[in-house]
């Protein structure tokens, strides 16, 4: 099954809709998992940089290809990194939804359902995987915007019989995102096995699928206190702790997809049967892991495998499929429908948006002076201070009123004592880290009562020799601080006086 590449006509509908679905979602560009993954490419562009602590977003850093990418692309391109990321950003949409136009092509005749399967997935990339944590694609540039393409570029390939190409993508999704390849991987191996003509086929697909089958599993150390303190502010590891919505999540979609999979085979829709059925295999593989790893204290040392982020892929491909069904059989080409489900689905997204960076602008431009108060500290700091300057703030800053998740090492470019919010996501990966993790944490407890004798205390035990505190902290009181606005100051701590 070979489809015929985009028209010209096809190429322009794919821009429009990534150009709606990157203002739909926003962009912002330091918030969140940037703070990981956005140090590691300005490391590469600036050795110089992050003198200390790096090892909190190296650790990732190391395991992929990611930043050497972007990084490259900013040294080929000559342009400043704000706008290079936003380039990216631009180009990991287009070619999601260039899959997802691929994809339905493979399920559904008529150009209507094709469109509503893409247009519906544009609408939804705010959309968060159940009780996974992870967003169908994320207002900032992350391996996980480069792995998903690749992800539904090797499916279609999977699904057109050209095995060798999806070994190929397979490939290079494991060079930026070794874990998300793990998913892609069982699940385009399931389509291969589940094609009708599978048995047939198998011969030739065996070399190009062996590299799917072999997942070096790394040593999975024994869990300490440090690491089970680090486990418990990542709830989501385990189903146990999930909330009754996000079980529906996780359970709803074998309803779902096993009667689209009907629907596909009793009205031949291409291939909508074969992934819908696939789907269904491929989530009761790792819920079934999950289940294990969840069992109270016993395997707490491989919760970081995180099976449940199948669920990445698996909510793409249902709401494609979806989007093609609810094209084909009930908005077909009539506009007004398309309106009654567009409409009040992109105003949820805007307003999901904006509850969620009530602080900060929309879409945050890298040529546009920010609004959010921490935002303009941390621009101050990284144009007004040394490049070897150690910084420390309250260790739960990302998750304060009105800080909106931004990160501090993406933003201000300035090494910073471990936090609580970020730091310990990366820990949760890297065990070996979680005692470094936990002693400076514990360091910075009780933040919000710190005198400057605990300023100075800190820089004593780990040389930081400044602080952004809040303008209401009463214990900054002694500290010089050459900048300030409403919300935050930026303070030196001065050597302890002999």
């Amino acid at each position: 099954m070979t489809l015929p590449h985009p028209r010209v006509k096809d190429w322009g509908v794919l821009a429009g809709l990534s150009l709606g679905a990157f203002f739909l979602e926003g962009y912002h560009p330091g918030i969140e998992d940037a703070e990981i993954y956005l140090p590691g490419i300005l490391k590469r562009l600036h050795p110089t940089l992050f003198p200390y602590n790096s090892e909190f977003f190296e650790s990732h850093a190391h395991m992929t290809f990611f930043p050497q990418i972007i990084a490259g692309s900013v040294r080929l391109l000559h342009l400043p990194v704000g706008i290079v990321l936003l380039g990216w950003q631009l180009l990991c949409i287009f070619l999601l939804l260039l899959a997802c136009w691929r994809i339905a092509r493979l399920c559904f005749r008529e150009e209507y359902a094709v469109w509503c399967g893409v247009a519906v997935t544009a609408a939804l990339l705010r959309m968060s995987a159940a009780g996974t944590g992870l967003y169908i694609m994320d207002e900032y540039l992350t391996p996980r915007s480069l792995s998903a393409p690749g992800a539904l570029l090797a499916v279609g390939d999977a699904i057109e019989g050209n095995y060798l190409r999806a070994g190929m993508w397979m490939a290079v999704i494991c060079a930026v995102h070794p874990l998300m390849s793990v998913f892609a991987g069982t699940f385009v191996v399931l389509l291969v096995f589940l094609k009708p003509k599978a048995l047939l086929d198998i011969a030739p697909a065996k070399t190009s699928v062996a590299a799917f089958a072999v997942i070096a599993l790394p040593v999975f150390p024994k869990v300490t206190p440090a690491y089970r303190e680090v486990l418990e502010t990542r709830s989501y590891f385990f189903l146990t702790n999930w909330a009754w919505y996000e079980w529906l999540g996780l359970l709803g979609p074998f309803a779902l997809l096993a009667w689209m999979a009907w629907l596909g085979k009793r009205k031949n829709l291409g291939a909508t049967h074969l992934i819908c059925e696939a789907l269904i295999v491929f989530e009761g593989i790792f819920l079934a892991m999950a289940l294990v790893i969840s069992m109270p204290g016993r395997f707490d040392n491989v919760a970081e495998l995180q099976p449940m982020r199948c669920l990445h892929l698996l909510y793409i491909l249902m709401f494609l499929i979806g989007g093609g069904l609810l094209g084909k059989f009930v908005l077909r080409d009539r506009g007004w429908r398309w309106a009654l489900l567009f409409i009040p689905l992109c105003g949820v997204t805007v307003v999901a948006q904006r509850a969620a960076f009530p602080a900060t602008h929309y879409v945050e431009w890298p040529w546009k002076v920010a609004n959010n108060p921490w935002v303009q500290a941390f621009d101050w700091i990284r144009t007004n201070t040394p490049e070897d300057a150690y910084f420390a703030m309250n260790p739960m800053a990302m998750q304060l009123p009105g800080e909106d998740e931004h990160g501090f090492r993406a933003i201000a470019q300035r090494s910073l004592l471990a936090d609580r919010v970020k730091d310990s996501g990366a820990v949760s990966m890297f065990p070996a880290l979680a005692e470094e993790w936990q002693e400076q944490v514990n360091a910075q407890r009780e933040w919000t009562k710190f005198q400057l004798a605990d300023f100075q205390k800190l820089k004593a035990r780990y040389c930081v020799d400044w602080v952004v505190v809040e303008v209401e902290q009463p214990g900054a009181v002694g500290l010089t601080c050459p900048y300030g606005n409403s919300r935050v100051r930026v303070c030196r701590i001065e050597s302890e006086a002999r």
